[in-house]
């Protein structure tokens, strides 16, 4: 067996050669996350006002369904009518701070106040959700619910978007707080968690409990003739 020969050390310009390639590297690295990150800026800036009047259009079109339900709007659809929509911003004192609402008010042909239709978000499992909710002319019931955004988990916290878990909201009183339960709901006020995704589900009652206890005031003053 030959010995093993000793390694011989590194010289002084294979060290530099090396420091140098790291370095090289390291700035390659940083120039193309810069200029990912540009583009990445750049697109959003782009599609941001898009998806916006995307979302708009959207949250119009949702309006009949969301305050009157889908048989009634389709009805109202096929007769060649509409609801006067009318957006408003409905600003909330909290004490320490102010929050606004975009509001819309349904007018039915009737010219009498089909209802109102509160676009709201915060935050759920993965990211922030987006959704509109709808409510009775006197905010004292819930008519409709539709989910505008979320990134929650695929095959979980993404069934919020389905409608037989959003029709469990119609219908419900605002007097009180909703609550998620796992299982059979089996008061009034009970929501049944999605399987496996409890979080998802108390985030959007959450969300639909601190809108209904801001504007449930405000919005019943205004269907009674208050400002």
């Amino acid at each position: 067996m030959k010995p093993i020969q000793p390694m011989e050390p590194m010289s002084l310009s294979t060290f530099e050669r090396l420091r140098n390639n790291n370095i090289i590297q390291a700035w390659l690295v940083l120039i193309l996350t810069l200029i990912f990150g540009s583009s990445l800026a750049g697109i959003q800036m782009t599609l941001g006002p898009r998806i916006e009047e995307n979302k708009i259009n959207e949250t119009r079109e949702k309006v009949p369904e969301l305050v009157l339900g889908q048989e009634a709007a389709q009805k109202l659809a096929e007769s060649g009518q509409a609801l006067e929509i009318t957006p408003l911003s409905v600003v909330v004192d909290k004490g320490v701070k102010k929050v606004s609402y975009s509001v819309f008010e349904a007018i039915g042909p009737d010219k009498k106040r089909a209802g109102w239709v509160v676009k709201t978000r915060g935050q759920g499992y993965a990211d922030r959700i987006e959704l509109l909710l709808g409510l009775s002319p006197d905010a004292k019931k819930v008519t409709g619910l539709f989910i505008l955004d979320q990134k929650e988990t695929p095959g979980l916290g993404n069934k919020i978007v389905t409608p037989e878990w959003r029709g469990q909201f119609i219908g419900k009183a605002t007097a009180g707080s909703l609550s998620v339960v796992k299982g059979s709901a089996t008061a009034p006020d009970q929501i049944n968690a999605i399987t496996g995704a409890t979080i998802s589900s108390d985030s959007v009652t959450g969300i639909i409990n601190a809108a209904i206890a801001d504007l449930r005031g405000p919005l019943a003053a205004k269907a009674s003739g208050g400002e």
